[in-house]
């Protein structure tokens, strides 16, 4: 049983500031931070977590994150999100506004769950110049087509597409762009099942067959993923919406597709940076403790602080959490920011 928490350091763990936008007057502010628990294993690491996707709910799935990995671990987190400029609200069909991409000029970990983004050059300008840092770097679903920049702009070989620089920030940096739907989307759901060779990696510390389970289906990836990529865990594609439901018959487990895999990326500047990307994620994806805790070692890793992973890390859910269903269209309307503060 957890130990609670002394008052002062839940309030220190909780507290969120909220800084100002260069809009309107009462414009809402846009982004938000949780600082970590201080006496967390993770004290002092900052993370900022980048959303901004139109179907899985990244705006969701990322403030929870934030705040298990800032009460229950101590890291110091920012999320960032797509703003609709006109009124300060949550947007994520506003693809060409991410404001606060600045603060990864002191970020320890860049987390991407971003989705076909047109940046302007001087938001892209921070993206790249913390990619070119080496630092440590997490993806999730759809950061495997993070960009989609058109010919002729300045960032056009980040896209997804891209024939300059292979797969873009997708297939160069995580280690696969866009490909297809491997499983029926909205139909087959995805059990995870560990790589017997890596079931001693940190990552997959308290994490057996079976504990990840989403009702995403499998994302295609081309096999074998480059050299540098480590396969942790492969998505069986199961017949049905539910953890319970058989595996489908047939080619689509025969080969089973990675859904989580490690990458090293050498930087420009010489440094080879850790990297964690997995193709799960949604927002009802994270209602899975399996998942909500490859999330958190993962987090650990990258920076360098698998020896401090526990046995089982603690991935209970902070405050409340009722994910929507994924699906364009659907995200929740006239959320700002400060509405994912903790009270």
């Amino acid at each position: 049983m957890r130990l609670p928490i002394r008052r002062s350091i839940l309030l220190g763990a909780l507290a969120v500031i909220m800084l100002p936008w260069a809009a309107p007057s009462g414009a809402a502010e846009t982004y938000v931070e949780y600082a970590g628990n201080t006496n967390g294993p993770a004290a002092g690491k900052r993370v900022v977590l980048i959303s901004g996707d139109e179907e899985y709910r990244s705006e969701e799935t990322l403030p929870q994150l934030a705040k298990i990995l800032a009460v229950r671990h101590g890291f110091d987190c920012t999320v960032l999100f797509a703003i609709d400029p006109t009124d300060g609200t949550i947007n994520p069909n506003q693809s060409d506004n991410i404001p606060g991409l600045d603060r990864l000029m002191t970020a320890d970990l860049m987390v991407v769950f971003t989705r076909f983004r047109d940046l302007p050059d001087e938001q892209m300008q921070h993206i790249a110049d913390y990619v070119n840092s080496g630092r440590p770097i997490i993806g999730l679903r759809t950061a495997t087509h993070a960009f989609n920049v058109p010919e002729g702009k300045s960032y056009s070989r980040w896209s997804f597409n891209s024939k300059e620089w292979e797969g873009g920030f997708g297939r160069q940096v995580l280690g696969e762009t866009w490909i297809s739907h491997y499983g029926h989307h909205g139909h087959e759901s995805t059990l995870g099942l560990i790589e017997p060779s890596e079931a001693d990696h940190p990552i997959l510390r308290g994490i057996e067959d079976g504990d990840i389970w989403g009702p995403t289906d499998v994302y295609e990836v081309r096999l074998p993923l480059p050299e540098n990529c480590r396969p942790l865990v492969w998505g069986q594609v199961l017949s049905g919406m539910s953890p319970s439901d058989p595996p489908v018959e047939g080619p689509k487990n025969n080969p089973m597709m990675p859904v989580a895999w490690t990458n090293s990326y050498q930087a420009e500047n010489g440094t080879t940076a850790r990297v964690f990307t997995t193709t799960m994620g949604a927002a009802p994806d994270f209602a899975s403790a399996g998942l909500r805790r490859l999330l958190v070692n993962a987090c650990y890793w990258t920076v360098g602080l698998e020896d401090v992973i526990p046995d089982k890390s603690d991935v209970d859910l902070v405050g409340e959490f009722a994910p929507t269903p994924f699906g364009f269209g659907g995200f929740k309307k006239g959320v700002f920011p400060r509405d994912h503060a903790l009270h």
